[in-house]
């Protein structure tokens, strides 16, 4: 993870979206130990209750789970789970904007891939 924290989110939401992102992109998977709290915490000098915070709200979800003295796991179908919940807040919430800003700038399907490099799923390279 690399720092980066902006003042808008609050930080424990910024580094749960990092692990969050971390387990999207497949460097966490399931079964994976995050991180500890502890080590965390002095790596972002950041407090340790932040960093727990940020933890347990991935609990609280079923993305990761705490086994006592051991430390904090990646849960069996994490990953999908995130990524279906992800398309569908991306869909409902990211999408119709980007939408409205295609349309407002007169844009079509051709100029976006080509200027993406044609690099869409199904695309040429």
């Amino acid at each position: 993870m690399t720092v980066g924290w902006n003042d808008n989110t609050p930080i424990y939401r910024q580094l749960k979206e990092r692990v969050v992102g971390m387990m999207l992109d497949g460097v966490l998977k399931a079964g994976d130990a995050l991180p500890s709290v502890r080590q965390i915490a002095a790596e972002y000098q950041l407090n340790p209750i932040t960093v727990s915070k940020a933890y347990q709200e991935l609990v609280d979800e079923n993305l990761v789970e705490k086994r006592r003295g051991i430390g904090m796991y990646v849960t069996e179908g994490a990953s999908e789970k995130l990524l279906t919940t992800e398309r569908e807040r991306f869909i409902r919430e990211e999408w119709p904007a980007m939408v409205e800003r295609i349309r407002r700038l007169g844009l079509n399907v051709e100029q976006l891939l080509k200027a993406s490099g044609n690099n869409a799923p199904g695309g040429s390279a």
